[in-house]
């Protein structure tokens, strides 16, 4: 059993193009930087569409997160009141893990065949070209599986923290990618140039231990079916 995650940019054609050509190279930076990091595969498609391939399936709800609160923490079109700018900056991406066996892998030729890709891919898809359009979102975080069971646990999982991700500012989210990345508090607190404590009340207000918490429930749920 593997993992993909799949994921679209909200409202990408709203941004300036000095705010697409920053998205671009925050989500290039992005993928060396999963590729580095954890050894997973990643590409974007088009500008705005996300392709992971994880070896590892229980880290792909950190993944997520992580590539959720990366992109809305970035400081692209930040002085922009158009409204469907603000539904960028709410919810930066919409993601959808996949869970389930891979039967073909090439890195090299770009090629993710098999279940976990397509469950990835059809939950983004089932959203609708149209859904990115609306003034209002309910969901941006989804999960398929192979195991009915993974989709049970964790949809009501995903979506408390889809609302605790969209409600964070974008300092907060900087501070949870940093947490998801491993670093302590005095490490986050000497790499932003703030004091230990601004970084301790930021963590505590975003609720980082119920989110800890689900990462770690996560994991071990899919070594289980493993």
């Amino acid at each position: 059993m593997k993992a993909t995650i799949s994921g679209d940019i909200i409202s990408s054609t709203a941004l300036s193009p000095e705010g697409r050509v920053l998205l671009e190279q925050q989500l290039q930076e992005l993928v060396e930087l999963l590729e580095r990091q954890y050894g997973i595969f990643a590409r974007v498609i088009k500008g705005d569409y996300l392709e992971c391939y994880l070896s590892k399936p229980e880290l792909a709800l950190r993944i997520a997160l992580l590539i959720k609160c990366y992109i809305k923490s970035a400081a692209i079109d930040r002085d922009s009141r158009k409204r469907r700018i603000s539904l960028f900056r709410t919810h930066a991406i919409r993601l959808a893990i996949g869970v389930g066996e891979i039967t073909r892998f090439d890195a090299q030729k770009g090629i993710i065949d098999g279940e976990a890709i397509y469950l990835s891919g059809r939950l983004i898809n089932k959203q609708g070209s149209g859904h990115k359009e609306r003034s209002t979102i309910k969901s941006t975080l989804f999960v398929g599986a192979s195991h009915q069971a993974i989709e049970d646990e964790f949809d009501p999982v995903l979506a408390l923290l889809d609302v605790i991700i969209s409600k964070s500012t974008a300092r907060q989210c900087e501070i949870i990618y940093l947490k998801l990345l491993g670093l302590n508090e005095e490490e986050i607190a000497h790499k932003l140039q703030i004091s230990q404590s601004a970084v301790n009340q930021h963590s505590r207000s975003v609720g980082w231990n119920a989110i800890d918490k689900a990462l770690n429930r996560f994991s071990t749920a899919i070594q289980n079916y493993r």
